[in-house]
């Protein structure tokens, strides 16, 4: 070998090691792209708990898509409906004779909850907007003149909603023409539509040729030869849309367009004549139908900010970028020799989201700053000579909203319109975007949304951007900073993010893995603060009027699910909206379980909203679960345990725990056939229709009166009431193992080896309850791996982030990470990750993000079986890492390094006076520990 290729190759050896052993010491924090986001799951989230940004930094034109945490559908009202417990004991009887439809059919009409208003209007509505169909001049006549018409591409698979329409329901008509092919003369010809939101009256040359409602039924109308006209033939379509997405969605299976082709034809494929290959006209008739009826409430959009740069094209060195341990996003390019940096964040001290534009140059800031929303009753005007405000009224709804944005110019000048701020020849410029409603909390609306407004623009008018920035950093990070977690990098690590993401499940990149746990911590700090709403399916994040679930709360798992992360990852005071909110429910849970059961205590049903509603909604197969307050106490009870905070024990948890308690002490009822106690009516999330005496039930109570029991011994109080619940505790159904060797879902041994659902429910009892450990009962944790394994790895994304739970808790850690590989995996068909890293049902679903973030931690640290247990669930794929902050139930904060796949130190530091008990690798060792002393352990569980 030449000498100067030997020492390149040196050289080169030597920097790799440099580069190594520098990435080695440094925590993986930033998430970052090469291009600006084109759709809003590429853009980078910002957060403060109240008010979230999507920012997607582009270069010529910037959205920031924001939102505010109480802008939502309804009002305050009543949602129990009175008097349906007197079909309660019908209910029983049918479903112990096995009569589940006429079960279901009864509690449909009688049981479910109350919904926002009463049907009626819809009928004359649309006897008026459907009598121009008969009308000389209509527009289903062909010769009429759609000239001065819009134009739409179709289908629209999303809702006319993404194009350009969003907020729209009503009657809009379409139109287009087709020249009949010569060979199609005489022939019958059939006309594909494919799936239309939500009734269509479809005619052909001024006659009806069909009308269908509901989105699951593709259209599908034959038109006669007599209809049919040598040339031009005219096709029209009156669209009724009275909520949600609307419009031609398109077919959902199947490769025919929207199209004509000869009736009977066995190939229409190769044959047929596309209607989607030009836009069709359309006509917006009425945007005002009445009112849906709805069960419960809809998180909404509030608006976007948008940033125009005139002449701005053609820039290089494109960064965007999302510091998690700043929580500041940042843009960067270069332009005509300058270069421009954008930072952005959402501040919780000032409550504001702040833009900061400079440049390399001074003079070169010049752009146009507007706000617009998608809500119909909006409009913007000029506040002051910095300010523009944008108003909104939530349709059919008691909310209103203000957003103030105003500008900060250092050089040049800046002038505002009603419409926009208009920034010319700065050096830089920082924008304050506020947002506020008229909510005060669920049975109050008298708030001022303009004051929110001032008095966050108020808190930054003496401060400096840099001021501004420092409060907002030193605030966040003093959540964040908790915890620290990094692994070995390898090349991966500088990768763009979304590269990285793609790569994951095939090629070694370690340090993505603490990455996605501080992402999930960071969304955690960015949703839920202290004083603010909890997060609800999608966080604080949406861009849309009607959200995919409405972006409800569900209690089933979802809302839960979201704060798994909270006390393990060291974020316990992220829990304290959650506990607000249920204490909410509590209260409206107590009208519910007096209404539909004729009991004491509170109950929660499978889902709430804004506005707290706790009775069953939606469809009885699914709706009427009864354990949501059962689930819910369990994280006061779980907060107990990781802080040892005794007060909160006796002033928020035990009232609570208490409550739902009550509940089952009435509700449950003897099983004839057994004797023991069941659930009845209920459900196994969401699989199985209405049952009695589903598992997961049975498990979530079991739990609630054990821990209930327990906090009562703690504060020596309710000591009738604690001989009650240990009465009926042996007497709830138990687990039980079926003919499968699985763990039964049900009370009946009828579980399908072959049924993939998504939901495991039956499996809370060994996570994230404690039900079933491999301490207390080794035989029915291999049951429930055998239930694990007949559903299969395959599911929505946070299917696979419990998935990774369960995994870890089996002990099995290459099981764990494969699951976890699935969910940090391009979100296709299935669940998996966004480029912008948020997690994906599909589409998007936040809580994916805080299981998989949870999952991580379960990998690492377990300690729900009598003990702490070390790197349980280590897999190959790890065999470096150093973890400082993490938490254990007894109050205990630890910090650990291993190497090798083995642990080489552990240090403890106890949050109150306990007897610590640490598991390893064959070893326990069990210490008498001091609040706030730190104990060191070598890899060998010797205090040294």
């Amino acid at each position: 070998m030449k000498a100067k290729s030997f020492v390149a190759l040196f050289l080169l050896v030597l920097t790799l090691f440099a580069f190594n052993q520098k990435q080695e010491s440094k925590q993986d924090l930033t998430l970052w792209y090469k291009a600006p986001a084109e759709k809003w799951t590429e853009a980078l989230a910002l957060g403060n708990g109240r008010l979230g940004a999507m920012v997607y930094g582009g270069v010529e034109k910037d959205q920031i898509q924001f939102n505010e945490e109480t802008l939502w559908t309804g009002e305050p009202r009543e949602y129990a409906r009175e008097g349906a417990v007197k079909y309660l004991p019908e209910l029983r009887r049918l479903l112990k004779e096995g009569k589940q439809d006429e079960a279901e059919k009864l509690a449909q009409e009688h049981f479910m909850g109350r919904k926002s208003t009463e049907e009626g209007d819809q009928a004359v509505w649309e006897k008026k907007v459907t009598a121009v169909q008969t009308q000389p001049v209509s527009p289903a006549q062909p010769g009429y003149n759609d000239s001065k018409w819009e134009e739409m591409t179709l289908p629209t698979p999303d809702g006319w909603e993404k194009v350009g329409m969003e907020g729209l329901d009503g009657s809009i008509w379409f139109r287009t023409s087709f020249e009949l092919p010569k060979k199609w003369k005489g022939k019958d010809i059939k006309l594909e539509l494919g799936r239309v939101r939500d009734k269509d009256y479809t005619f052909v040359n001024g006659k009806l040729v069909g009308s269908t409602e509901g989105i699951g039924n593709h259209r599908r109308y034959v038109i006669p030869a007599s209809l049919l006209k040598k040339g031009k033939n005219v096709i029209a379509v009156q669209v009724i849309n009275y909520f949600n997405k609307g419009g031609f969605v398109g077919h959902k299976f199947g490769n025919i367009p929207i199209s004509v082709y000869p009736e009977g034809d066995p190939s229409p494929e190769k044959n047929l004549l596309a209607l989607n290959t030009k836009p069709w006209k359309y006509w917006v008739q009425d945007d005002n139908p009445p009112a849906v009826p709805t069960f419960q409430a809809a998180y909404q959009a509030f608006g976007d900010l948008w940033l125009n740069f005139k002449n701005h094209t053609g820039a290089t060195d494109y960064s965007r970028e999302l510091d998690i341990q700043n929580a500041i996003s940042r843009t960067t390019y270069t332009l005509n020799g300058v270069t421009y940096t954008r930072e952005y964040f959402a501040s919780a001290p000032n409550q504001v989201v702040a833009v900061h534009l400079k440049a390399s140059k001074p003079g070169q800031i010049t752009f146009d700053a507007s706000l617009n929303s998608p809500h119909k009753k909006s409009s913007t005007r000029k506040i002051d000579a910095q300010t523009l405000g944008l108003s909104l009224q939530v349709k059919n709804g008691a909310l209103r909203g203000e957003s103030f944005l105003k500008a900060n110019n250092k050089g040049g000048n800046i002038t505002v319109t009603d419409d926009k701020i208009s920034v010319n020849g700065a050096d830089e410029v920082t924008l304050y975007l506020t947002a506020g409603t008229n909510y005060i909390r669920y049975d109050n609306v008298s708030g001022d949304p303009a004051a929110v407004c001032r008095k966050a623009l108020q808190s930054v008018q003496p401060l400096s951007y840099e001021q501004v920035k420092d409060a907002h950093t030193k605030e966040y990070q003093g959540y964040f900073n908790t915890l620290s977690f990094t692994t070995p990098q390898t090349a991966n690590a500088q990768l763009p993010t979304d590269e990285r993401i793609a790569k994951f499940a095939s090629e070694s990149d370690p340090s993505l893995v603490p990455l996605y746990l501080q992402f999930g911590r960071y969304l955690l700090i960015s949703s839920s603060r202290p004083g603010t709403r909890p997060p609800n399916i999608q966080g604080i994040w949406n861009d849309m009027l009607a959200p995919p679930w409405d972006s409800k709360y569900t209690t089933n798992i979802n809302v839960e699910m979201i704060y798994w992360p909270a006390e393990p990852l060291n974020l316990s005071p992220m829990h304290q909206p959650l506990f607000d909110m249920t204490e909410e429910l509590a209260t409206r849970g107590k009208v519910t379980a007096k209404y539909h059961y004729g009991a004491p205590g509170w109950v929660l049903h499978h889902n709430t909203d804004l506005w707290r509603g706790t009775a069953p909604i939606n469809a009885s197969n699914h709706g009427i679960w009864v354990t949501g307050g059962a689930w819910l106490s369990h994280h006061f009870w779980e907060h107990y345990l990781y802080t040892q905070d005794k007060q909160f024990l006796k002033e928020e948890a035990y009232p609570i725990m208490k409550g739902a308690a009550e509940f089952f002490t009435h509700f449950l009822v003897e099983d004839p056939e057994t004797g023991w106690l069941i659930s009845t009516p209920s459900n196994s999330p969401e699989n199985g229709g209405l049952v009695a005496g589903p598992t997961m039930d049975h498990q979530l109570i079991r739990s609630l009166f054990k821990k209930t029991i327990e906090a009562s011994q703690l504060l020596n109080t309710d000591p009738q009431f604690r001989a009650e619940l240990q009465k009926m505790l042996p007497r709830i159904a138990p687990n039980q193992i079926g003919k499968h060797g699985q763990l039964q879902e049900w009370l009946e041994d009828k579980d399908d080896p072959d049924n993939k659902h998504r939901h495991v429910s039956h499996l809370w009892g060994m996570h994230p309850g404690d039900d079933i450990t491999w301490q207390k009962n080794p035989k029915l944790m291999e049951a429930a791996k055998q239930s694990l394994i007949m559903r299969g790895d395959e599911g929505t994304g946070w299917s696979l982030a419990w998935k990774i739970n369960f995994w870890a808790r089996f002990l099995d850690g290459e099981h764990a990470y494969k699951m976890l590989q699935m969910l940090i995996h391009p979100a296709a068909k299935g669940g998996g990750s966004y480029p912008n890293m948020f997690d994906a049902h599909p589409p998007f679903q936040i809580d994916g993000n805080f299981g998989g973030a949870a999952g991580i931690a379960e990998m690492l640290v377990q300690s729900h079986d009598g003990g702490i247990d070390l790197l349980p669930a280590l897999p190959k794929a790890l065999p470096e890492g150093d973890i400082k902050g993490i938490c254990a139930r007894g109050g205990f904060v630890l910090d650990m390094k291993w190497n090798g796949g083995k642990l080489q130190s552990l240090e403890v530091t106890p949050r109150a006076d306990n007897k610590c008990t640490l598991r390893y690798a064959g070893k326990t060792i069990t210490f008498n520990a001091q609040k706030g002393k730190t104990y060191k352990l070598n890899k060998d569980l010797k205090l040294i």
